[in-house]
C-alpha cells in the first residue's frame, strides 16, 4: 500500500470546521497537517498570538483534534522541525461500520451551550 501524502497547510491554521469537514470525507490513511508551531504554547497568552480570538480559535482546533482522536476517527502525530516548531498532523483511521457523527450540528450545539 502506497504511503498517503501529508497535506501541509501554511499558516494560518485550519479552522475547527475545516478539520471536521476533512475528517468526514478523508480516506483511511490520509493525513492533514492542521497546525505548525508549538500548540501547547501557542494556545496561551505567551504564544504567537496576542489576539484573544486567534488563541481561542486555535484552542478550539486543538480540542477538536483531541476529541476526534478520542472518538477513534483519527490518529494524532507530530513531526518535529526544530525547537518549538512542530507540524501537528491528523491521520484518518479506518471507520469500519461506525457512522460518522454530524460534526456541523455538533459544533453548533456545543457553541450554543
Amino acid at each position: 500500500m502506497a504511503k498517503a501524502p501529508v497535506i501541509r497547510i501554511p499558516r494560518p491554521r485550519v479552522s475547527e470546521i475545516e478539520l471536521c469537514a476533512w475528517v468526514a470525507q478523508a480516506e483511511p490513511g490520509a493525513s492533514l497537517a492542521y497546525w505548525r508551531g508549538y500548540l501547547a504554547l501557542d494556545r496561551t497568552p505567551f504564544g504567537r498570538f496576542a489576539d484573544m480570538p486567534e488563541r481561542a480559535a486555535l484552542a478550539l482546533v486543538g480540542a477538536r483534534a483531541h476529541d476526534l482522536a478520542e472518538r477513534g476517527l483519527v490518529h494524532l502525530v507530530q513531526q518535529r522541525h526544530g525547537p518549538e516548531d512542530y507540524s501537528y498532523i491528523a491521520v484518518a483511521r479506518p471507520r469500519g461500520k461506525r457512522a460518522l457523527p454530524d460534526f456541523a450540528s455538533q459544533v453548533i450545539t456545543e457553541e450554543a451551550a
